[in-house]
């Protein structure tokens, strides 16, 4: 385990820092956060902490090489991440469009595990996380170490994630944040929209498909 520690440090940190910089899934868990609360933000992050574990196994079988092996498989995925990401822009017009009366009744409509998948979909298709854990798999694999280390290597790409994401709903859905949100929702969530629209359309015209 001790020879292979350097290597587990180095991957973790790139993870870490991919997940505390602002991204679709930030944003993503903010939305959740300040129009449905803390259960179902915590829920997101849940989530994209499980699209973790897929992202982290795709690493120790060798990512870039997988991703090499089926590119026209990625391009579909790629392009149904942007579809998805100009979806949620069109739900963040949606609720920045409605009265207050008509938000409750919306928000309380959605289902916190729905959120929790639509996470999970998110971060699988979202190329901020992708060339992040291509980074690891660069620099920071662990494809030949035995599978003790593996399991512990996913495992804690599994609680960085959960962790940093977490804290973010956790924040993003206290009080003073809900209320100046309320207060400020449809510039949010015109801001939320036009963002969504911003990474859809790079993801669905970007050179690295």
């Amino acid at each position: 385990m001790a020879e292979y520690l350097p290597q587990l440090m180095l991957a973790w940190s790139i993870q870490f820092m991919g997940v505390i910089s602002p991204g679709p899934g930030i944003m993503l868990i903010l939305g959740s956060a300040t129009n449905q609360g803390r259960l179902t933000s915590i829920v997101t992050a849940f989530g994209i902490a499980c699209a973790s574990i897929v992202l982290s196994t795709a690493t120790v079988l060798g990512l870039a090489a997988l991703m090499a092996e089926m590119a026209d498989l990625m391009t579909y995925v790629w392009l149904i991440g942007a579809g998805y990401l100009t979806w949620l822009a069109y739900k963040a017009f949606r609720i920045a469009a409605l009265n207050p009366a008509s938000l409750i009744k919306v928000c309380s409509a959605s289902s916190a595990w729905r959120s929790g998948l639509t996470g999970f979909a998110l971060q699988l298709s979202n190329p901020k996380a992708i060339f992040f854990w291509l980074a690891v798999a660069s620099v920071g694999g662990v494809g030949n170490a035995p599978i003790s280390v593996v399991l512990i290597f996913i495992t804690g790409a599994f609680v960085i994630s959960f962790a940093g994401h977490g804290g973010y709903a956790l924040i993003l859905s206290s009080e003073p944040i809900r209320r100046g949100y309320f207060r400020a929702r449809r510039w949010v969530e015109s801001g939320l929209a036009c963002f969504f629209l911003f990474a859809g359309f790079t993801l669905a015209t970007t050179e690295s498909r």
